[in-house]
C-alpha cells in the first residue's frame, strides 16, 4: 500500500466512525471557522458571586468557542468512539463517567494537610501541535491524528466549549500526570486533579515537596495560579468541603437545598446534589456470613 492509500484508509477508518463520508469531512475542515461560535466571557468568583479581577481593575476573562451542527456531532462522536476508551488513571475525575467533583475530592477526606492548585488558562494553552503529537505518541497514525486535530482545535488551539475539548486535554496531560503519581507514590501523597484543578494531601507535612510539584507541571509546559495555590487543611476542594471525618457541601448549597424543600419544589437539583455528596459518608455495614 502506498502512502496516497494508506493516507485516504486512515481518512475512511474515521469516517466510518463519526459517520459521515469523507468528501463531507474535508468540506467541513476546508470551512471550519463557520462550525464554531465565539463570544467572550466574564469569570466569576464562585464564593463571592462577583466578578474576578486581576491586581489593575480588570476584569478577567476567558474566550468560549463551542462547535456547530455536524461539527459537534463528528466531535461528540469521536470523543465517544476513539477519546473516551482510551484508559486513563484513577487520579483523574473530570469528563469521565461515574467521575466527578465529588470523586475527586473524597479521597481527600482525612487528610490533614492539603495542597490545591490550578492550571492557568488550561485549554487555550493546549496547541493544535501538542494534540497532534500526543495522538501519535499514543499510537495513532500521523494521517488519523492530523484528521483528528483538524476536527477537534480551532485558531491553532483547543477551544473552550466543544464535546471532546476536555478528553484531549485529559492525553496532552497525561504525561505530567503520570510524573505527578510517581512522585506521589515515592512520598505517600493522595493526588487527583479534576480538569485544570490539582489537588494533593496527606496525614503528614509534605511541604517540602511542593517546589518539585510545581516544577514538574511547569516543565511540562502549563502555567499555574498562584492565587488558587493553597497549602492547608480543610480546604474547599473542587466546590466539596473536605473534612477529617466526612465530605460536604458548602453552606450557599445547603441554603439553596433548604429552599427548595421549603417551597416544595418538584425539581430539586440543589437537594440531589447535597445528598450525592453526603451519601459518601454513609459506611457500608459488614455482610456477615
Amino acid at each position: 500500500m502506498n502512502s496516497s492509500q494508506f493516507k485516504s484508509n486512515e481518512l475512511k477508518k474515521l469516517c466510518s466512525l463519526v459517520g459521515f463520508k469523507p468528501d463531507f469531512i474535508q468540506q467541513v475542515v476546508d470551512n471550519i471557522d463557520s462550525y464554531y461560535q465565539e463570544w467572550v466571557e466574564k469569570k466569576i468568583d464562585k464564593k463571592t458571586g462577583e466578578f474576578k479581577k486581576y491586581k489593575d481593575g480588570t476584569i478577567k476573562e476567558r474566550i468560549i468557542r463551542p462547535s456547530l451542527r455536524e461539527l459537534k456531532l463528528i466531535q461528540k462522536r469521536i470523543k465517544n468512539k476513539i477519546l473516551a476508551p482510551i484508559e486513563l488513571p484513577d487520579t483523574v475525575h473530570g469528563g469521565i463517567k461515574r467521575r466527578s467533583n465529588i470523586t475527586n475530592a473524597k479521597p481527600h477526606q482525612g487528610n490533614k494537610y492539603q495542597f490545591t492548585t490550578d492550571l492557568q488558562n488550561f485549554f487555550p494553552s493546549i496547541s493544535s501541535k501538542r494534540v497532534y503529537d500526543t495522538l501519535v505518541s499514543l499510537g495513532f497514525s500521523t494521517h488519523y491524528s492530523r484528521w483528528i486535530t483538524k476536527l477537534t482545535t480551532w485558531k491553532h488551539e483547543l477551544p473552550q466549549g466543544t464535546p471532546t475539548s476536555t478528553h484531549l486535554a485529559n492525553l496532552v496531560f497525561l504525561k505530567t500526570d503520570f510524573e505527578l503519581i510517581e512522585l506521589c507514590n515515592r512520598h505517600g501523597l493522595t493526588y487527583t486533579r479534576f480538569v485544570d484543578d490539582l489537588t494533593f494531601s496527606s496525614q503528614q507535612d509534605f511541604k517540602e515537596v511542593l517546589n518539585e510539584i510545581l516544577n514538574i507541571v511547569k516543565s511540562n509546559g502549563f502555567q499555574l495560579s498562584y492565587r488558587k495555590t493553597k497549602y492547608k487543611g480543610n480546604q474547599t476542594i473542587t466546590g466539596i468541603d473536605v473534612f477529617l471525618h466526612k465530605i460536604d457541601a458548602p453552606q450557599k448549597i445547603k441554603d439553596k437545598s433548604n429552599i427548595e424543600i421549603e417551597t416544595g419544589k418538584k425539581i430539586k437539583p440543589y437537594t440531589v446534589y447535597l445528598n450525592n455528596i453526603r451519601k459518601t459518608n454513609i459506611k457500608k455495614k459488614a455482610i456477615h456470613k
